[in-house]
Formats: C-alpha cells, structure tokens, sequence
C-alpha cells in the first residue's frame, strides 16, 4: 500500500474517533448541566404528559438500539472471519464494525434532551400542562428510532465493505466512505427531532 492511500485511512480513521469523541463530550456535558438530580413523578394531567414523553425516549433509543445492534451483528460476524485469517486488518475490520453504533448514540442523545425536557433530570423543564408535548415526544421518539434503524443497513454495507478490503486492502479508505452514506438518514432524523423539541419548547 503506498504512502497516500495510509495517509487518506490515517485521515478517516482520525475523523471517525473524532466524531465519536465530540458525541460523547457532549454527553457528557449534558449530563454534568443537568446533575444526577431525581425529580418526583408527576400526577394529573402533567403526569400523563410525563409518561408520554418517557415512552418517547424509550422509542428513541429501543427502535435505535435494535438497528445499532443488528448492523453490530452484521458486521462483525464478517470482521471475525476477515480477521482469522488475516489479523493484521484488525484495525481495519473494527471501525467498519463500530460505524453502526452510532444511531443508538442518536437514540441516547434524543432520550436525555427529552428526559431534560420533562424535568425528570432536576430542573423545571417545558410547561407539561399542554397534551400535545407527549404526542410530540412520541412522534420525535418516532422519528429518530426509526431513521436509527439505518444502522442495519449500514451493517450490510460494512460486512460487504469489510469482505472486499480482505481481497484487497487498498480499497479500504472507499469502503468507510460508502459505509457512512446510510448514517445520513439517521442523522437527518435526530435534525428533525432536535428541531421539533427546540421548536416546542423542550430544549
């Protein structure tokens, strides 16, 4: 492999873990805003509210999950066979496996902004007196679970990706690039729900 083609997976590799580490920090500091305070469960007509907007999260991050998995699953039943029999593409097998995590870090993300809305991480959060923000956190549960379940194909894609660089190594850097073009879909629905809770008041 010449000196360029290990520079461009260098480079893709270096953006791949820089994305994942961005998307953590930012979880992270969500989390250190909000503290681990509880909030006591609300009753009436909030608490229905409540409950809606938890089965919001759960969507989120369930629906997501099962992509995320079944793309993990995917690829890296390919990446275990790649590697056993060439284990100097270790490296190279396990960030096309990782790649399908991302939509349950979408999922994970839309859960704590939803969570944060309702106050159930300390805090006032949004005016839960108003129905619709339940049916809202549904819909925006909906929306980024289902488009996470991208993850499964862009499983598909990483074990087909992962198979052509174990006959040749050189296409490698290609394989992350057609790896990542479904993830776009799931990343256009976490937009649409950030949108939708920025718009209704729950950020």
């Amino acid at each position: 492999m010449n000196k360029g083609k290990i520079e461009v997976i260098n480079m893709k590799k270096g953006k791949m873990f820089g994305r994942s580490a961005i998307i953590i920090m930012a979880i992270l500091a969500l989390l250190t805003n909000v503290g681990f305070a509880s909030a006591d469960p609300l009753t009436g007509e909030e608490g229905v509210t409540q409950s809606m907007i938890i089965i919001g999260c759960a969507l989120a991050m369930g629906i997501a999950g099962i992509g995320s998995a079944m793309g993990l699953m995917l690829a890296g039943t390919s990446a275990v066979a790649v590697t056993g029999e060439k284990p100097e593409l270790f490296g190279k097998c396990l960030i096309f496996q990782v790649l399908p995590m991302t939509q349950a870090v979408y999922g994970l993300l839309t859960a704590i902004l939803l969570m944060m809305g309702a106050g159930l991480l300390g805090g006032s959060g949004a005016d839960l007196t108003n129905p619709m923000l339940g049916i809202s956190a549904i819909g925006i549960g909906l929306v980024v679970g289902l488009t996470g379940l991208s993850a499964a194909n862009q499983g598909m894609v990483a074990s087909a990706s992962i198979s052509a660089t174990a006959r040749n190594p050189s296409v490698a850097a290609r394989g992350i690039i057609y790896t990542v073009m479904p993830e776009t879909i799931a990343i256009f629905g976490l937009l649409v729900g950030i949108l939708l809770m920025t718009g209704l008041g729950l950020l």
